[in-house]
């Protein structure tokens, strides 16, 4: 039995995980002979399930046209589905209007469309955008364009020792200059869950726009915007069983309403002439030329199979399987565990270093074993320079892995240590 890539909103069906694992093919071939893969990448990117397989394809094969732009029948078809995906995403976000949901590349698309589009319109030289120490660089790097460009000011919450933030700092960092907090929800590097319901009010005292990454939450952890209390939310769909090359932006109607578009060109404009253009309502506004129609439905199908699943079940999972790897390579000796010691302040992330052995030297015995983690900074330049290392080890876990996955992961770092203690002689 497997998931419906159509199933009726609100419905749940047991977190069946021998089942689930069927629903991806990639995972029952193997990297070298005899070699299973196991995936632990899932921060990076997750893995497709044939439902959002079959949608992409039967696309391509049944429907494939251009969109709003005619009355035959595949333009009506391909519409009809664009516009359904679009409204999928915004009931699986808690959003009660579809136009409020405007489809990107990924997160990083949507964080600069909210830079540009807004941030460029309505800040002024010192007024003062406060991230945190643990973004992504994808929330750092076009807030100091925008503060070369403008002369904004930029302030960080810092990170404390244990990867969470200083939640007394913040206190102190947003205060009446704040005009935006651009904060991520979980840390793609640590796992850290951060306290909106914190930090959010804190903002919002002070007038505060809040745009919120959630590349890492909206896969893993149950959100509604209609709670949560920010003014913009951001994810990519390839984090959450979805193509790449789709993200989404969450806005506001007013805030979006309010912003200058992005890019300039066709489906986004409302009236050319050789004077002057005005632009189409929103979505359409920010949507300009072709966009990706396909990978947007296709992510569609994959909000269709977590919503099915349910997102508290999935989080649920997430927290088993993480402590028992927190707990498992805790035990490895030589292993150094980053990030909040409480795995429910964490996500299904587990960054570590191993004594000794450099973190891609790590990585690449484990590849041996055909376990697949990510080394290196992680787009999170600023966290290794606060845990004074040069790289972590990072293994990351999503809805198809298991324990047994786990205890491969520990005893791959165990063979690597045992590799390298010996002077790299045998695995």
């Amino acid at each position: 039995m497997t998931l419906t890539a159509h199933a009726e909103p609100g419905a749940r069906l047991p977190f069946d995980l021998a089942r689930i694992r069927r629903d991806f093919p990639i995972l029952r071939r193997e990297v070298a002979p005899g070699v299973p893969l196991i995936y632990l990448d899932n921060a990076a990117t997750s893995q497709k399930p044939v439902q959002v397989i079959a949608e992409l394809t039967r696309f391509y094969r049944d429907h494939n046209a251009n969109i709003h732009r005619a009355v035959h029948t595949l333009s009506v078809e391909s519409t009809e589905l664009y516009e359904g995906a679009r409204a999928k995403v915004a009931a699986f976000i808690g959003a009660t209007d579809p136009r409020e949901v405007i489809f990107t590349r990924n997160t990083t698309e949507s964080i600069n469309l909210v830079a540009h589009g807004w941030a460029r319109k309505f800040l002024r030289a010192g007024d003062e955008v406060v991230v945190s120490e643990i973004e992504h660089h994808s929330n750092i790097v076009p807030w100091q364009m925008l503060r070369d460009e403008r002369g904004i000011v930029l302030r960080y919450i810092p990170m404390l020792p244990d990867g969470t933030l200083d939640l007394e700092a913040a206190r102190q960092i947003i205060g009446p200059k704040t005009r935006l907090l651009s904060i991520t929800a979980m840390s793609n590097a640590l796992g850290t869950i951060v306290p909106l319901e914190v930090l959010i009010p804190l903002a919002k005292v002070q007038g505060a726009v809040v745009l919120v990454d959630g590349a890492q939450s909206v896969p893993h952890l149950p959100v509604d915007v209609r709670t949560l209390g920010a003014d913009f939310l951001a994810f990519s769909g390839h984090k959450m069983l979805g193509p790449t090359g789709i993200g989404v932006l969450w806005g506001r109607l007013p805030l979006l309403e309010s912003m200058d578009p992005f890019l300039g060109g066709g489906d986004m404009i409302l009236t050319v002439s050789m004077e002057r253009s005005t632009w189409a309502d929103v979505p359409a506004k920010f949507e300009a030329g072709t966009p990706n129609i396909a990978d947007a439905i296709g992510l569609g199908a994959a909000v269709d199979y977590l919503a099915a699943l349910g997102m508290d079940e999935v989080r649920r999972h997430e927290i088993e399987i993480t402590d028992y790897a927190l707990r498992r390579l805790g035990d490895v000796p030589g292993v150094t565990i980053f990030g909040p010691p409480d795995v429910r302040s964490r996500g299904g992330v587990v960054s570590f270093a191993l004594e000794g052995v450099h973190p891609h030297d790590v990585g690449q015995v484990l590849d041996t074993k055909g376990v697949a983690i990510r080394t290196g900074h992680h787009c999170a330049q600023p966290v290794m320079t606060a845990l004074h290392v040069p790289a972590t080890a990072r293994a990351s876990f999503y809805i198809y892995n298991t324990v047994a996955e786990v205890d491969t992961l520990a005893s791959a770092i165990e063979s690597a240590a045992a590799f390298f203690h010996r002077g790299g002689v045998g695995i």
